[in-house]
């Protein structure tokens, strides 16, 4: 029961994350730096998952604020704010800024690859044959739905996005081991407050006075409602990751390219290519398959 809800809220964020990137798009272009937007989008994020630990706290104490006891829960939620909450969101949208989005989106989608490498012998997480035929699906469906990975060439906006993806399939690591002993909405809060502090900072440090003060509220609407998503996306997405494998819940994730995809053909004079939509439609119906039958065709 359990893992079941592991995955049910594995396809949640999935729409969640559908949905955040199709509007970060739009964000981004509001802000005109892709720093001070991820900085505005983060620090909104960090206040309401702030928010809502303290009211879980009171209802709901399972949920609550759990005190790191031992070190490396402490040192474990100073990584999952450096690695996952700030370095890597600086790195993705200075990368997003200089790529085209299809090629940014193949590359940020190939977190499960990186995980599922890492998860064998950090997590001792086995990969089975189904996982490797949904992954293959995914992917393929990904280059379908982004036209082809054949126009991908090394740049440095590719570089950096790929960068954040290897840092963000690290703290997916991190946070499944934090998450044995501390609640999710602790460690979210933690990866992304102690996130925005940094990108506060690191804002503060390259950013030209002007810029800052030129930020009115059209941006910060867009701030907020970006924000607000994002919140709810690294709640749901901790959840899951505290109820079932890495592999499983960030192998399901990639759909969050089904809701993306039909959000832009409705959007714009353009079907969407359905060929794409239905790979990825298979791959996470075989990654479903692959949670239930663990023990077939193992691979170490």
């Amino acid at each position: 029961m359990r893992t079941r809800l592991g995955y049910t809220l594995a396809l949640a964020a999935a729409v969640i994350s559908g949905f955040a990137v199709y509007t970060n798009s739009y964000g981004v272009r509001a802000f005109g730096s892709p720093t001070v937007y991820t900085t505005a989008k983060n620090l909104v994020a960090a206040v309401v998952l702030a928010a809502a630990l303290a009211v879980a706290g009171r209802r709901l104490p399972r949920e609550g604020f759990t005190r790191p006891r031992r070190p490396a829960q402490w040192a474990g939620l100073a990584a999952v704010a450096v690695v996952g909450g700030s370095v890597p969101f600086i790195l993705f949208f200075e990368g997003l800024a200089r790529v085209a989005s299809p090629d940014a989106a193949f590359i940020q989608k190939t977190l499960v690859i990186w995980v599922a490498l890492l998860a064998v012998p950090l997590l001792r997480e086995r990969v089975s044959a189904w996982h490797v035929a949904a992954i293959a699906a995914l992917m393929l469906g990904l280059a379908f739905l982004g036209g082809g990975v054949g126009g991908i060439r090394p740049g440095s906006g590719e570089a950096m996005i790929l960068a954040a993806t290897l840092l963000w399939a690290v703290e997916t690591v991190i946070a499944r081991k934090l998450l044995t002993g501390l609640s999710a909405l602790t460690v979210a809060t933690a990866r992304m407050g102690g996130g925005a502090v940094i990108l506060v900072g690191y804002a503060l440090a390259t950013t030209p006075w002007s810029t800052l003060a030129a930020i009115g509220w059209h941006q910060w609407s867009w701030a907020i409602a970006t924000g607000l998503i994002l919140a709810a996306y690294v709640a749901t997405w901790y959840a899951a990751l505290a109820r079932a494998r890495a592999i499983d819940v960030t192998a399901l994730l990639v759909p969050a390219a089904l809701i993306t995809a039909l959000l832009q053909a409705g959007s714009k004079p353009l079907a969407p290519q359905w060929s794409g939509l239905l790979f990825v439609a298979a791959g996470g119906a075989l990654v479903l398959l692959a949670a239930r039958k663990p023990r077939l065709a193992d691979v170490p």
